[in-house]
């Protein structure tokens, strides 16, 4: 009992003197007070963001420490937020209900698409994921009667009509989920995920059942992807495959998540809010916006291949 009382007090004491612990802090804290400051399109644009936030931090946990490529991370999300917009719009479902249920579809979806597909080597996971966001956008315009097709389909409930509401709502998703996230990867969870997706032969060779946690971490990934999604619906008013399933969408995430830095989890959610933020900022220049966003993000995969926060990280251990 002693020796577990010292465990945590070491830790807590390893946590409270962490740079990285008070410099998130004070990025939360600068956050709050933004609405005093900004205009209600500004709020919109950091809303978003920080949805986008939580997709590209569930992502960076199963790319960065399970090492598998999901290359449809719209899939998961997809699922979440039709789930979540059928039942609000056609059975008048309430919003927690629906998210709930939006979190249970994305899981359900994930345990059926990675059970067969983490027993592939190579590519082959990353491909059958492609093609998963392949089949979901054809599945909505097939049964467009029931999903609104490629229009779209309104939902009659959303979080609020007050922009600084929907901010804070928004900034307190990003925040809960960024703290379960992060205490995961730091955990012996976490510590397996990466050792499972650096090494897979000598973590099964250490005891470790590696397809099991690939699996564990795929699944954690499809809830918050899933729970983003829905709340992403019901904070926009509604759901269409160009905002939250075509394949741009998630290289988006994907950019974000290695923007940021590979194996941070906080670092995806800088990346995303960044890359949104930068992408508003230079919507003006209309078609050299791509542009000048793929450009940048090239430039930092080429000359910080750890990311942002990743390269940060490193430079201060390095002194």
């Amino acid at each position: 009992m002693t020796v577990n009382l010292d465990l945590i007090k070491e830790r807590m004491r390893r946590l409270l003197g962490s740079r990285l612990l008070w410099v998130a802090v004070l990025v939360v804290c600068i956050a709050a007070v933004l609405p005093l400051w900004l205009s209600v399109y500004a709020l919109g644009v950091l809303t978003a963001g920080y949805y986008f936030g939580v997709f590209a931090m569930a992502w960076d946990l199963l790319f960065g420490f399970a090492g598998e490529v999901n290359f449809g991370p719209t899939f998961l999300i997809g699922l979440g937020a039709y789930t979540a917009a059928i039942l609000n719009n056609k059975y008048g479902l309430a919003i927690p209900w629906c998210a709930m249920a939006g979190v249970v579809s994305a899981l359900i979806g994930g345990l059926l698409l990675a059970i067969p597909s983490l027993r592939l080597r190579g590519p082959y996971f990353g491909l059958v994921t492609l093609v998963a966001v392949l089949l979901l956008q054809n599945g909505i315009v097939i049964f467009a009667g029931i999903t609104g097709g490629e229009i779209g389909m309104t939902v009659p409930d959303v979080l609020s009509l007050s922009a600084v509401t929907n901010y804070w709502y928004g900034l307190a998703f990003l925040v809960v989920c960024g703290v379960i996230l992060f205490g995961l990867s730091r955990s012996a969870v976490g510590l397996i995920l990466q050792a499972s997706g650096q090494d897979p032969i000598e973590a099964q060779a250490l005891g470790f059942n590696v397809t099991k946690h690939k699996l564990m971490a795929f699944s954690i990934s499809a809830v918050f992807s899933g729970m983003a999604g829905a709340m992403l619906v019901f904070y926009m008013g509604t759901a269409s495959v160009g905002t939250l399933i075509d394949i741009s969408i998630g290289v988006q995430i994907i950019i974000a998540a290695v923007l940021g830095g590979r194996r941070t989890i906080l670092g995806a959610a800088v990346g995303a809010v960044l890359l949104i933020g930068v992408g508003e900022f230079l919507r003006p220049l209309v078609q050299l916006n791509t542009f000048a966003v793929s450009a940048l993000t090239l430039a930092v995969i080429l000359f910080f291949p750890d990311g942002l926060l990743g390269y940060a990280l490193r430079k201060r251990e390095a002194k």
